[in-house]
This record gives C-alpha cells, sequence and structure tokens, in this order.
C-alpha cells in the first residue's frame, strides 16, 4: 500500500489560478474523494497526480519520495476514465491485459492476473466479447480491471459513474468500494455527486475555486462544515444569516433565531457579534405542536410524501422559508400553521464567508 501526499500543489492556464496551493494526503488503503461543482479544480488535481498533465508549482509525493518529475508509465498508478477509453477492436481479455504486454509480462502470467482481475469485478466468463457487446456498467468494469491488473501503487478514478443510470450507477458505486478494499489500495475519486463522496470515501476534500475548502470524513464534512459553501454543497441545508450572543458553558454560543435562543456549537474562531450563519439540516427541524415549549411558530406552504419522510417547507413569522423532513405517518397540508422543533446538537454555526 501507498500513501500520498499533494503538497501546495499551483497549476495556471494562462492568466487563470486553476490550483491555488492544494495540499492533500491519501493515507495507505484510503479512498479519498476530490468534490467539486465543475471548474473547482478536481480534475485538474487528479490529472497532476497521474502525471497527464505538469504542475507549475508544489510536489507529489508517493511514500515520501517525489513522483513530480516522473512521466506516467514511471509513476505506476492506475487510471479509469469516465469515458471507459475501452480499446473498441480488442476483446475484454486483450483490453484488460493491455497494461501487462507493455510490461512484457509472460503471457502465462498475464492470463492468471486477467482472470483474478476480472473475477474481482464479476466479468468471469466474458473474457471473448468486444467492448460494443457489452452494458456501461460493463464497460466501466472493465476499465477497472484494466487498472488493477497492472497491480497500481494508487488508483485514480475520474468520475467513472457519470455515464451510468441510477441503478447501475449506485451497482458500481458499491464495487468499486469493495474492490478498493478489497485489494487495500489507496484511491483518488473524482466527483461532483455528493452521495457518491459520501457512500465511498474514508476522507473528503471539497474543492472551491482552486483551493480546499475542507478536508475531512464524510461524517464531519456533512455535520461540521467549515462553511456555508461546504454545507450548501454536501447535502440539503437551510442556511440562516445570525449573530451569536455570547458563549455558552460548553464553549458554543447562544444564537437567536424564531423568536428563540438556540444553544449551538461552531466553527472556531467566531466571536460572540461576529456575522455568522446558522446551518439547520433538514433532519434537524421537527413539526411539533405550536404550543410546545420553544416552538417556533411557523405556516405550511408545501409538503410532498417520499415514503420514508414527508418532504415539507414552511415559512416562519419574517417570512424566513425552511425544508424539513416529518414523519409519513401524520398529516401535514399546506395552510397548517405548526410548531416547528430543533435539534440543537444537530445546529452548526460557521463563519460568514463570501461564496
Amino acid at each position: 500500500m501507498t500513501q500520498i501526499d499533494i503538497i501546495g500543489l499551483t497549476k495556471r492556464y494562462g492568466t487563470t489560478l486553476a490550483l491555488d496551493g492544494v495540499t492533500l494526503q491519501a493515507r495507505e488503503g484510503e479512498l479519498v474523494s476530490l468534490l467539486g461543482p465543475s471548474g473547482c479544480g478536481k480534475t485538474t488535481t487528479l490529472r497532476c497526480i497521474a502525471g497527464f498533465m505538469d504542475p507549475d508549482g508544489g510536489d507529489i509525493l508517493a511514500d515520501g519520495a517525489s513522483v513530480t518529475d516522473l512521466p506516467p508509465q514511471r509513476r505506476d498508478f492506475g487510471v479509469v476514465f469516465q469515458n471507459y477509453a475501452l480499446f473498441p477492436h480488442l476483446t475484454v481479455f486483450e483490453n484488460v491485459a493491455y497494461g501487462l504486454g507493455v510490461r512484457r509480462v509472460p503471457k502465462a502470467e498475464q492470463r492468471t492476473r486477467v482472470a483474478e482481475a476480472l473475477a474481482m469485478v464479476r466479468l468471469q466468463g466474458l473474457e471473448d466479447r468486444l467492448p460494443r457487446a457489452l452494458s456501461g456498467g460493463q464497460q466501466q468494469r472493465v476499465a477497472l480491471a484494466r487498472a488493477l491488473v497492472i497491480r497500481p501503487r494508487l488508483l485514480l478514478l475520474d468520475e467513472p459513474l457519470a455515464n451510468l443510470d441510477a441503478r447501475l450507477r449506485e451497482e458500481v458505486r458499491w464495487l468499486i468500494r469493495d474492490v478498493q478494499q478489497r485489494a487495500r489500495i489507496t484511491a483518488f475519486y473524482v466527483t461532483h455527486d455528493q452521495a457518491e463522496a459520501m457512500a465511498l470515501s474514508d476522507r473528503i476534500a471539497v474543492m472551491k475555486a482552486g483551493r480546499v475548502a475542507q478536508f475531512a470524513t464524510p461524517r464531519e464534512i456533512y455535520q461540521r462544515p467549515a462553511e456555508a459553501y461546504v454545507a450548501r454543497f454536501t447535502g440539503e441545508a437551510n442556511i440562516i444569516p445570525v449573530r451569536p450572543r455570547d458563549r455558552t458553558a460548553g464553549g458554543g454560543f447562544h444564537v437567536p433565531f424564531g423568536g428563540v435562543v438556540l444553544p449551538v456549537s461552531g466553527v472556531e474562531g467566531i466571536r460572540p457579534g461576529d456575522a455568522a450563519m446558522l446551518m439547520l439540516r433538514p433532519e434537524a427541524l421537527s413539526i411539533t405542536d405550536p404550543g410546545a415549549p420553544d416552538a417556533i411558530p411557523a405556516l405550511v406552504l408545501g409538503a410532498a410524501f417520499l415514503g420514508a419522510a414527508l418532504a415539507c417547507e414552511v415559512s416562519l413569522a419574517d417570512g424566513m422559508r425552511l425544508r424539513l423532513q416529518a414523519s409519513p405517518h401524520g398529516t401535514v397540508q399546506p395552510g397548517m400553521t405548526v410548531g416547528l422543533a430543533v435539534d440543537t446538537a444537530h445546529a452548526w454555526l460557521m463563519p460568514d464567508i463570501p461564496q
């Protein structure tokens, strides 16, 4: 297994700063996702790691040794692309074996290693098929087997599920995670899909304008985002401008909201009176009796049955709109006046950073 350290990576396209001092680490056997919208720098970071692009500054270390000046073929990294990049005239076996042939691995060993790789991605029996005879999910598994068969030090995946439908995305997502863990291979995974990143990753780097906005575990990213940009990009969130009054005994903040004062934890460095942003995920809010203690009066604007939950939108007395999830077994209808309860253990205060 390999540890990868990315230190102060910078990259310019003309006058545009695509990477602005990106620093990351993937520990041995860890899968790290680079998450963010188009143009944030995640694919540029991956291409620099792979050696397809030269950074303008910084360093890339594999087990403490710099690989920044090595060409791609000498880095011993496996890459899985969004568009599969299979050779259309070669069979499944020949596609998977291609990298072994380039490395002059003996034919007998090629057969053994290809069989192992195809078994790992559950494609036994399809060795003689051409790519055009495979489904999209099968083609992506061939691409994964081709990357794994060379036994790379690092696996790089560039939005590998983007071309698959919803059902296949979920199926191949779990396959990738299973294979990565069984092979105990270090990996970087590029995606713009927060659900993919949450499901697959040991840690996530949320990227913003060529920088890393936050690098942490999926749970930390979701429950304790560093700023509103991270909160919005990693799931539905109600983001409310507030000014905390003072500190709680536990080191949190007293935050006025909706006519009540909430004790809320938050990002270090915020001071009483600062402009801040209060994050309330939909699951941090619940509907209660309007007369209940500390209930915030609210008007139901809309409710949609989703099966496992009722998605609701409510309006507070000042016109602020919030979204939450209610029990699907209750009766919540537009026009109803309800009470809103806040689970302060799942509320979070962030600095007011320009988006």
